[in-house]
């Protein structure tokens, strides 16, 4: 079963400072909660490109440390990134970073698609643990974002 996330959220910044922020991968450190002992361990330098790989790792469940390896397969410069995950928690992880310029500033569109392991045998985890999480890091984001920004 696919799931989806789906989250808007509007800065009061200019289309290219957006973009400079979210196109650089270290800052991801930044808007990610503590609790996920999120470390980069190897990304390489420069902008953004198709093909880039994003090695890290996070502990999300018990302290357990999970690899997570991402590549970012489209570029748009500076409207669209989509990042999948290569090797990770998920059987298919597929995130897309949409950005357009509003009279406001810019609006940022997540949506996520996600499959988990062992397909139907997850679906309780993943109402009682794995949706919830998600929400709660995409809210601690959202707070985040919203203080750098403003």
């Amino acid at each position: 079963m696919i799931h989806r996330l789906h989250y808007v959220q509007v800065l009061p910044v200019n289309i290219d400072k957006a973009w400079d922020f979210f196109s650089k991968p270290h800052n991801l450190g930044r808007i990610t909660p503590e609790w996920l002992c999120f470390e980069i361990r190897c990304i390489p330098g420069g902008e953004m490109y198709p093909g880039m790989l994003i090695e890290y790792e996070i502990k999300a469940l018990a302290g357990i440390p999970m690899r997570w390896l991402t590549e970012i397969t489209h570029v748009q410069k500076p409207v669209l990134f989509v990042d999948e995950q290569r090797l990770g928690p998920y059987r298919f992880w597929h995130h897309q970073h949409i950005f357009h310029t509003v009279p406001e500033g810019v609006k940022m569109t997540d949506v996520v698609h996600y499959v988990l392991p062992f397909s139907r045998l997850s679906l309780p985890l993943h109402a009682l643990l794995i949706r919830p999480r998600l929400e709660e890091i995409f809210e601690f984001r959202r707070q985040v974002i919203s203080e750098i920004f403003s």
